[in-house]
């Protein structure tokens, strides 16, 4: 009879073969890049890739601004070095980016009150806020989304420690903005709580509010004791204004509101890659300014010890020189007027042209790089398989996309999926 020992032996040789790994659960793939994926495999000359969260010229290619290449030439020129940033990142930029954002005339800015720090673009904005609020925001550590959202918002502030939990956003009826159900559900949420606004051209719908109802909006913040975090992630490019766009922000700081931001450069100067963007704080004095500023230091420092310089200098070139100043405005206003007129394009010729049935108004009245259409899960995935036209399942798309020569195209499928003919 063999002993425990030798029985053993055979399983103890097999498992030498099990990787480490091997009990590792698949992931759910990301519906952005599997909308790419698919666009990529399908050689029909027709298909349109309208899942991009990327700005594409009239062409449909990747548009590189020529003020980011007139900034890039002087960097060169100047022949600067490759040494580390400080963990907070590139003075210059972090000045010049909270200007951009806050405005000049900001009181906290002039007063030196404001915390910030260079992050790797707005997801790192996200994350180092999270983090940072995670351990030292003295009240309830739960942020309120809106419904729907960013898809990366919920597991960048779950990650960090921070209960999730949405309120009412969008309206599925209308098309457009749920007022009611948000003011609803913030005057219900937990008193000292997070709420998470977006302060432009939200992501993924294309509502914003109005100024009239962000004032609700604000009264309600105040009056619930909610800690306001804005996202911006298009100032510039939602409008053409950055003025405009940095509206709900400005305004809240004004309302006397203490507020967190995070800012992305990828939209407004197309540096995608570059990963340039800025977390900022709000405090009550200099002395605030510098123990927030301290423990900023000591979030950042484990997680990418400080960040990537070559974008924070062409940002800081472009926002800190007249010239290329006026010419960054002139430029991303040009992109977001493209935009805009796609989108008028598009209502017109599904209103006016095809006479496509339901209502398009929010075609027009939705702002920004996205757009929900309101077609259906099955309208989608017609669109998809019949007409090479990819977007996400919900009726998402990058109005960035679309362009004068397939524009056509899209409206005419579209209206062949609404009358249940593709």
């Amino acid at each position: 009879m063999l002993s425990l020992r030798s029985r053993a032996l055979p399983l103890a040789r097999n498992l030498r073969f099990i990787s480490t790994w091997s009990y590792v659960p698949a992931g759910p793939p990301d519906p952005i890049l599997g909308v790419t994926e698919a666009f990529k495999a399908d050689k029909d000359p027709r298909k349109i890739n309208l899942g991009v969260g990327a700005y594409r010229d009239e062409n449909g290619k990747p548009f590189v601004l020529p003020s980011v290449k007139s900034a890039e030439e002087r960097i060169h020129a100047a022949k600067q070095d490759k040494e580390y940033l400080p963990i907070t990142g590139l003075a210059d930029f972090t000045k010049l980016a909270s200007k951009l954002a806050y405005g000049e005339d900001s009181e906290p800015l002039r007063n030196g009150f404001i915390a910030s720090t260079q992050s790797i673009s707005g997801t790192g904005a996200l994350r180092v806020g999270a983090a940072f609020l995670a351990r030292h925001y003295p009240g309830v550590k739960t942020v309120y989304l809106p419904v729907p959202s960013w898809g990366n918002h919920t597991p960048l502030f779950r990650d960090s420690g921070i209960e999730v939990k949405g309120y009412r956003y969008f309206d599925k009826k209308t098309v457009g903005l749920d007022f009611a159900g948000l003011k609803e559900d913030l005057e219900a949420a937990a008193e000292n709580s997070i709420v998470l606004l977006h302060a432009c051209a939200h992501n993924p719908t294309g509502v914003d509010p109005t100024p009239e109802q962000w004032a609700e909006i604000s009264q309600i913040v105040q009056k619930r004791s909610l800690f306001p975090f804005f996202d911006m992630a298009y100032q510039g490019f939602a409008s053409g204004d950055t003025t405009r766009d940095a509206y709900a922000l400005r305004y809240f700081v004004k309302q006397g509101h203490q507020v967190a931001l995070a800012q992305s450069f990828a939209k407004n100067m197309g540096l995608y890659g570059e990963r340039v963007g800025l977390f900022s704080l709000t405090t009550g004095s200099q002395d605030e300014r510098a123990r927030v500023d301290s423990q900023i230091k000591i979030v950042v420092r484990p997680m990418y010890s400080n960040p990537p310089i070559h974008g924070a200098r062409i940002a800081s070139t472009i926002l800190g020189d007249p010239q290329l100043y006026g010419q960054w405005l002139t430029e991303v206003k040009g992109m977001a007027d493209r935009i805009i007129s796609m989108r008028e394009v598009l209502y017109n010729t599904l209103t006016h042209e095809l006479k496509t049935p339901g209502e398009w108004g929010h075609i027009k009245s939705q702002i920004g790089m996205f757009s929900f259409t309101g077609l259906t899960a099955p309208q989608t995935k017609a669109l998809a398989e019949n007409a090479h036209i990819y977007m996400t399942s919900d009726g998402r798309i990058s109005m960035a996309g679309l362009n004068s020569s397939n524009i056509k195209y899209f409206a005419e499928s579209v209206d062949a999926a609404v009358r249940g003919r593709l």
